[in-house]
């Protein structure tokens, strides 16, 4: 992996919790050589994790909606930053520009993207891995929640292990290294689905 979409908040909580473990996860993806991809602004967990790998001689590739670039106030110390035009365009541009899909704790736009990342991956517009680090336990009703979709029947036994999860960044980050892509719908007959 040359490079991770890494998702989190722009937002940062009372807790200083978040925000060391993202200043830990930039660092230590530049202490891997691994690049990150993220949502171009220097607010909260993602300025943290943007500064960290920076200071630790990582790359940092923004991309950030036009309309969002004064809201998030875009982070201008990047190795590169794209400024697009929609979010469509944002997610798109991540996942072409990564090799895997990270995400931290955040809010409702961290949420969208790693269901996005998921879906696509069942999909297979992508057979990239897409990690979801439980730090602090902050997953732990959603990774339920996924079980619990997974049992009722509304994900297939093939893409159970699309959402590779952990509680610790270096273990996460091997498994995701040694990710083989699943079947994907796409690749499905009638009688598969």
């Amino acid at each position: 992996m040359q490079r991770l979409a890494v998702y989190c908040g722009s937002a940062t909580p009372a807790d200083p919790f978040y925000m060391e473990l993202a200043r830990t996860v930039g660092r230590t993806l530049a202490e891997h050589g691994i690049g990150v991809v993220y949502g171009g602004g220097k607010l909260g967990l993602m300025g943290a994790i943007a500064d960290s790998a920076l200071a630790a001689g990582g790359e940092v590739i923004g991309v950030i909606p036009e309309a969002l670039v004064n809201a998030e106030v875009a982070h201008r110390g990047l190795t590169e930053l794209h400024t697009v035009q929609t979010m469509h365009q944002r997610k798109a541009l991540f996942t072409d520009l990564s090799d895997g899909f990270l995400t931290l704790p955040g809010g409702v736009g961290t949420m969208d993207e790693l269901w996005e990342a998921i879906s696509w991956a069942q999909l297979g517009y992508h057979e990239k891995p897409v990690g979801l680090l439980n730090a602090g336990g902050f997953y732990d009703h959603l990774i339920a929640f996924n079980r619990h979709m997974a049992e009722v029947g509304f994900v297939r036994p093939q893409h159970r292990g699309i959402m590779i999860v952990g509680d610790e960044l270096g273990a996460l980050l091997d498994r995701m290294a040694a990710y083989e892509p699943h079947q994907t719908i796409f690749r499905m007959t009638q009688d598969e689905l």
